[in-house]
């Protein structure tokens, strides 16, 4: 894939190719102005009630292990925090815009 649009990321899948968990879908990708290139990739963390629940997960570009038609395979390791740390998150920590 050499080139394609911001949305056709959005249709992929991400799963953690440590433990084979289902991430989710991209939500935003980040990038450096100056260079034009793609830093990272943000996952939406899932909100509860009173807007309490999981972080988002950034994943940065260099994680990217495979991009296939459908899925997008990531080293994910030490990027996604433990259920615990993400309960204590909040919105000042979401990064990123398309």
């Amino acid at each position: 894939m050499s080139r394609c649009k911001s949305d056709d990321f959005r249709d992929k899948e991400v799963v953690n190719v440590c433990d084979g968990r289902k991430l989710g879908c991209i939500s935003e990708i980040e990038f450096d102005v100056c260079d034009g290139k793609i830093t990272a990739i943000v996952i939406y963390g899932k909100k509860g009630m009173f807007g309490k629940g999981e972080c988002d997960i950034v994943i940065p570009w260099h994680k990217i292990e495979k991009i296939g038609d459908d899925i997008i395979l990531v080293n994910a390791d030490g990027c996604c925090l433990p259920l615990e740390q993400k309960r204590d998150c909040d919105d000042s920590k979401r990064r990123g815009m398309i």
